[in-house]
């Protein structure tokens, strides 16, 4: 990233109000992340696909981000960020201006940081960074993204606490407030967890709850889910039994999640546990709670300065409305040609089980594979992806 310290003048042809510090700053950063992909039985009808697909090692953004010195250990931060196609150039997040993040707020050494605006929660800023998903992305993600491993989901109208550390202990912990007069909890989400890093041992935990719309017509309006989580339904064929589109229209959705990491030399090792839980209540089209215990394992060895190869495996299986189990290895490899810039290839096969319900009918067919969180439903129980791509970031 590049740091550009800006003057009056040019805050003033930005369009920022306010006056300028010596010690203020704006950072314009940025992601470019591109490449072509192949997925076997990538359709309903099956068939192969080979296409140009970006974001797979982290979504393409730019956005602007800064602080303000306001004297005594305190400052003034902000950040906006736009997510877009970098092939076709829309904006991503459902046609959102700056969808990935947009909040500002106040933070202190002693104290910690306090914001507010459309955030990612706790699990997202404390657990994934200690899974595989976090060095390879999306290929490496749990099937579905059924518990948010792949930051599927920001939430808006959100007030988050982020604590300084203390002796390798971090806390968080996030509210956000619905917005519906004479029903505070409709919408409502909130969340807390915590981290502690010693040396090269890390660990985290943490609890997410995500209310939806009280109002069926709401729900109806918004294709089933319209709380201050986005939420996480990921499949491109919204007519066939995606992993866990059919449960779109939940009352709520409870997301308990734990991972610890371990770093000795090139090596890296890492194991996570969530468990994502979508109940229903009378206008959610299914009857019984659906549960996904979901457990990860990566590897990653560092060859060179500049060479990482990884490794991992997720296992996800559904109980209660449907019993669907997914197994899926991960293989990655990426190596950088600059600071800013590098190559990689991430390859996935996942194998499905069970059944999985179908949200246009309401059946119970046979579970499909579907790798990560790309929504690529198979026609088949087996599915293989490979992804050779570039990565430039400013």
């Amino acid at each position: 990233m590049k740091r550009i310290t800006l003057s009056t003048l040019s805050l003033a042809l930005f369009g920022v109000a306010g006056i300028a510090h010596a010690q203020s700053s704006v950072t314009l950063y940025g992601v470019l992340d591109e490449s072509i992909q192949y997925v076997n039985n990538a359709t309903p009808h099956g068939g192969s696909l080979v296409q140009l697909f970006g974001g797979n090692l982290q979504g393409n953004r730019f956005g602007l981000k800064g602080t303000e010195d306001l004297g005594g250990g305190l400052k003034a931060i902000f950040q906006l960020e736009n997510g877009f196609d970098i092939n076709s150039g829309k904006l991503g997040q459902s046609g959102r201006m700056f969808g990935r993040q947009a909040y500002v707020g106040l933070t202190g050494d002693a104290w910690g940081t306090l914001t507010a605006g459309r955030q990612y929660d706790p699990l997202v800023d404390m657990i994934q960074p200690l899974t595989g998903d976090n060095y390879f992305g999306s290929t490496f993600a749990t099937p579905g993204d059924v518990d948010n491993n792949d930051n599927s989901f920001r939430v808006n109208n959100s007030v988050k606490y982020v604590s300084p550390v203390w002796s390798g202990l971090q806390i968080e912990g996030m509210y956000a407030l619905g917005g519906v007069a004479g029903a505070t909890g409709s919408g409502q989400t909130w969340s807390g967890a915590a981290t502690y890093a010693m040396g090269p041992f890390s660990v985290a935990a943490g609890y997410l709850h995500a209310s939806n719309a009280s109002s069926p017509a709401t729900r109806t309006a918004a294709g089933g889910w319209a709380g201050t989580a986005d939420g996480t339904f990921d499949s491109n064929f919204p007519t066939v039994a995606g992993i866990n589109s059919a449960y779109a229209a939940s009352k709520a959705i409870g997301i308990a999640s734990a991972a610890v990491q371990y770093v000795t030399g090139p090596w890296t090792a890492n194991l996570s546990y969530s468990n994502a839980q979508y109940k229903p209540d009378a206008s959610s089209g299914f009857a019984t709670t659906q549960k996904y215990n979901v457990g990860r394992a990566y590897v990653g060895y560092q060859l060179t300065p500049a060479a990482l190869l990884g490794v991992g495996y997720a296992y996800t299986h559904g109980s209660g409305d449907a019993s669907a189990t997914y197994n899926q290895v991960s293989l990655g490899g990426d190596y950088s040609l600059s600071k800013r810039t590098d190559l990689y290839a991430v390859g996935a096969w996942q194998h499905a089980s069970g059944n999985q319900r179908d949200p246009s009918t309401g059946a119970l067919p046979s579970a499909t594979a579907s790798i990560g969180s790309y929504g690529n439903q198979a026609s088949t129980n087996n599915q293989v992806m490979v992804s050779l791509g570039i990565r430039h970031k400013f």
